[in-house]
């Protein structure tokens, strides 16, 4: 019997017994004694697109939803849904009505002691809090909020790490139904102003300062220049973060903002104020804003991505329960700060009953294994990070298996850039060798994945598992087509509820030209994909910065899994450079401590690249710079580089982690 060529045997097989049980499992069952007949995953999948409206309504009952679920689960045809959205196609459970932060606080145990958040910072604090108090903290806050007018339809941001804090005050104000919006305090002022103004907040939450990497960071300065910046701001909440746990008395409120536009109060004075009492919930429309994300901002304004309570709320429960198997006994950890969707992500795990488990910090500080060994003390069921992350302890040696037995741990999710086959391998070695990688991929853009893991399903090296249930995930070549084994777009045929709703003062035009004007009727979503023969998918990299020399397309991860294995190289970037008529690769290397960037080093390069890619994929040129230019939330920015590379001006660099090795890169623009 043949089989083919590029189905290798898979790297880890669910066993039976375990994937019987799975909540995904017990899905199928129920539609089952509904009269269906799906089996396997892939026939799951089908019928969630062949019976859209059923399967939604489905993964509302299955997930326990909280709230009232009425009239149509899908309306056609155009809908007026302002100045802020464009009409779409498909309108999702139009008459329904729910609360994201009900849904999130709803899990009951016999006393309300079981722990809801486990909390950890570099400089060695730990917190938790039980639900019960969770649900106090959240009353008190919700009180606060409140007496100073924040009501449905309002924006509340933070300017926070992910810490229990960051939890409590979204939780309060979603409560009310307002709208949440957040990113991390490593975020310079420009950059807070460049997406909060465009949002206009009425409550601004922040922090006196943090800590990273061993060194800390007042915030002093910079939460005064957003408040005196942004008028709509009209109170300012602020935790005295940067000595958190030490002995070291916190500073007065007066000390910590002074601003004649906003009135300030400190967080621990809102605990003293208000007495615990039963919460409230404003159930809003299933289409109301929830949550305001924003686009990574490095060619342009940030855009001002508006999910919907509903959409966010059924979504990241069908993906956490039924892609994940995540359960009220579960303690669910993920590195993430407050200016990445992983962080909406994250937290909504409450949802499922899970015990969130939170790290504030450098992942590998103050030791490599850090996050490890929290996962080992806080018996972790699923860990979440980015493939960076995984790259960058391999590089460094480290093999937690050898140290922490890892005995919970039952998922590890991947995302933010590609995992490379080679990261599968390492993995599987020295992590665990019978644990479910979700290698899953999708984005701001949703506040969810298109492609991911899923409990019962093998998984095979270097592949994302498959589509997302209900999503009609697709690949096309340049010419609108359908393609399978061959690399092309990643896109979406159908609607889904956690499509955004639209960007923020929008008269749809951007939002159109984002996500719809580059195939008529789908969703584009721009990355370099192929779809293999066990249904799973490949990336290759963000379709924008796709290399093309000599009309060949080449992803920028086919370079970056090969050079970066090499032991002088801590990371790389590449764009391609115009020349000629042609387009050629520039390579652009970060070095070793000890590492020369010698023909010697050039030649192993360009030798290992044409050895296991192409003769193609050898760079033109090589360059050493000090950093590799990154977002704040760790994706390489290529397309900054090549603007860069071609002398044009990069609008945006409060939007990188490290705007000043542009500087480096600049001095390269007219090596040719």
């Amino acid at each position: 019997m043949l089989t083919h060529p590029n189905l290798n045997p898979p790297m880890w097989i669910p066993d039976a017994n375990k994937a019987s049980k799975s909540l995904l499992q017990q899905f199928i069952n129920q539609l089952d004694l509904e009269g269906s007949t799906p089996i396997d995953y892939q026939k799951l999948h089908q019928w969630s697109l062949d019976n859209a409206e059923q399967f939604w309504e489905r993964v509302w009952d299955f997930c326990g939803v909280i709230g009232s679920k009425q009239g149509p689960i899908a309306t056609l045809g155009d809908a007026a849904w302002g100045a802020l959205v464009p009409a779409r196609d498909t309108i999702w459970f139009l008459k329904s009505r729910l609360n994201y932060a009900e849904n999130l606080l709803a899990y009951r145990d016999k006393n309300g002691e079981s722990l809801a958040i486990i909390f950890q910072n570099e400089q060695g604090y730990t917190a938790q809090l039980s639900w019960r108090e969770l649900q106090d903290q959240v009353s008190q806050m919700q009180q606060w909020l409140i007496e100073v007018n924040v009501g449905e339809g309002d924006v509340v941001a933070g300017y926070l790490p992910h810490s229990p804090h960051a939890v409590i005050a979204m939780l309060a104000a979603t409560s009310l139904g307002a709208i949440w919006t957040s990113t991390s305090p490593d975020f310079g002022a420009e950059s807070v102003i460049e997406r909060f103004g465009q949002v206009k907040p009425k409550v601004l939450f922040g922090v006196d300062g943090y800590q990273f990497g061993g060194k800390s960071f007042s915030m002093n300065e910079k939460n005064q220049a957003i408040c005196h910046a942004i008028d709509s701001i009209t109170h300012i909440c602020t935790i005295g973060y940067q000595h958190l746990g030490q002995q070291e008395p916190l500073k007065e409120s007066a000390e910590i903002v002074k601003s004649d536009k906003a009135n300030h109060v400190d967080w621990n004075a809102i605990f003293t104020h208000y007495e615990k009492q039963p919460l409230r919930f404003n159930r809003v429309a299933f289409n109301s804003p929830l949550f305001i994300l924003y686009s990574s901002g490095t060619t342009g304004k940030p855009k001002c991505i508006v999910h919907s309570v509903g959409g966010i709320t059924l979504n990241h429960l069908k993906e956490h329960k039924l892609h994940c198997d995540i359960r009220s006994d579960d303690r669910v950890f993920y590195y993430t700060t407050c200016g990445w969707m992983m962080w909406n992500w994250h937290v909504s795990a409450l949802a499922s009953g899970a015990t969130l488990v939170i790290y504030d910090g450098n992942p590998v500080y103050p030791s490599v294994e850090v996050l490890w060994d929290l996962a080992e003390r806080s018996s972790v069921t699923l860990f979440g990070t980015a493939a960076k992350y995984l790259e960058a302890i391999e590089k460094n040696g480290s093999i937690p298996n050898k140290k922490f037995a890892l005995t919970h741990l039952k998922t590890l999710c991947s995302t933010g850039s590609v995992l490379y086959p080679e990261q599968f391998d390492y993995v599987y070695q020295a992590i665990k060798s019978d644990l479910h990688l979700a290698s899953i991929s999708g984005g701001t853009d949703i506040c969810g994945c298109f492609v991911l893991g899923n409990p019962i399903s093998p998984v095979y090296r270097g592949e994302c598992q498959a589509p997302g249930l209900g999503l009609d995930v697709n690949v096309f070549n340049a010419n609108g087509k359908s393609v399978s084994e061959e690399r092309g777009e990643l896109v979406c045929l159908n609607s889904f509820p956690n499509q955004p709703i639209g960007f923020w003062n929008d008269d749809g035009e951007r939002y159109h030209n984002a996500y719809w004007a580059n195939f008529e009727q789908c969703w584009s979503h721009g990355d370099d994909v192929l779809k293999t023969v066990n249904g799973g998918m490949r990336f290759f990299g963000r379709s924008d910065a796709t290399l093309n020399p000599g009309g060949v397309r080449i992803g920028t991860a086919e370079i970056y899994q090969q050079v970066n294995q090499l032991d002088d190289i801590v990371d790389s970037i590449a764009v391609g450079r115009t020349h000629l008529g042609d387009e050629r690769i520039v390579l652009f290397v970060q070095l070793s401590p000890a590492a020369v960037l010698n023909e010697s080093l050039r030649d192993s390069i360009k030798q290992q690249l044409k050895t296991h890619c192409s003769p193609r994929h050898v760079p033109a040129e090589i360059y050493a710079i000090s950093e590799i230019p990154k977002t704040k939330s760790g994706k390489l920015v290529e397309l900054a580089v090549k603007q860069v590379l071609h002398g044009k001006e990069v609008n945006n660099k409060g939007a990188i982690a490290n705007p000043h090795v542009l500087d480096e890169v600049a001095e390269f623009a007219h090596c040719v």
